[in-house]
């Protein structure tokens, strides 16, 4: 007999939004993208980079020399 997973606590869970609904809520706030920060999503998005590594990228991007 196959292990269940034990139930989810969806409180505790919270969501995930996508790039066109969080781009949509930035847009109220007043908050728009450079045009670098669509060019390095776009990337990310082509090489099908994990959340992790896009992070890496984003650090890289602003780092200091």
């Amino acid at each position: 007999m196959p292990k269940q997973k034990p139930p989810v606590d969806k409180r505790k869970t919270g969501f995930v939004l996508g790039q066109d609904s969080f781009a949509k809520i930035s847009a109220v706030e007043g908050i728009r993208l450079k045009p670098a920060m669509k060019k390095r999503a776009a990337e990310a998005s082509s090489k099908g980079l994990s959340a992790d590594e896009y992070r890496k990228a984003i650090v890289r991007a602003h780092r200091k020399a």
